[in-house]
């Protein structure tokens, strides 16, 4: 996902976060990387260009940046979490061989599913989102 800094800079003051280096830092390893990375690969990212970087300030800002749903949180099959810049609805597909995750857009699957929850009317429950994660091998593995 090509994302320039202006508009990091532009989606954090939209959420009227103050823009630090460190959170644009962040996000730009996100949406560079591409490929809902782990936290230590982000963090071995940005240490290229901020060395000084705290393993804890990272954490503090992904976890900024998942409250003003900058960011999602991925969790795989393997329990290790993964961060996705791509806050738009979406669904993932997830390889059980290579953990390797790739979204998944299909508009026609979620009207589908939105159809099928606003008439089952699970008593006591309110959706709030519907995300599907599809296991799998891709054919490249």
């Amino acid at each position: 996902m090509n994302v320039t800094s202006e508009e990091i800079i532009a989606r954090l003051g939209e959420k009227k976060l103050k823009v630090t280096p460190q959170r644009t830092a962040i996000l730009e390893a996100i949406y560079t990387l591409n490929n809902h990375p782990t936290a230590e690969q982000i963090i071995e990212h940005i240490r290229v260009s901020h060395p000084n970087i705290a393993t804890g300030t990272v954490y503090n800002v992904l976890d900024t940046l998942i409250e003003n749903n900058l960011v999602k949180r991925v969790k795989t099959d393997r329990d290790i979490m993964r961060y996705d810049g791509v806050v738009e609805n979406h669904h993932h597909l997830y390889c059980s061989e290579c953990d390797l995750i790739e979204d998944y857009v299909d508009d026609e699957l979620d009207a589908l599913l939105r159809n099928y929850f606003k008439n089952k009317k699970i008593d006591g429950f309110k959706i709030e989102d519907i995300v599907l994660q599809l296991r799998g091998t891709f054919d490249k593995c």
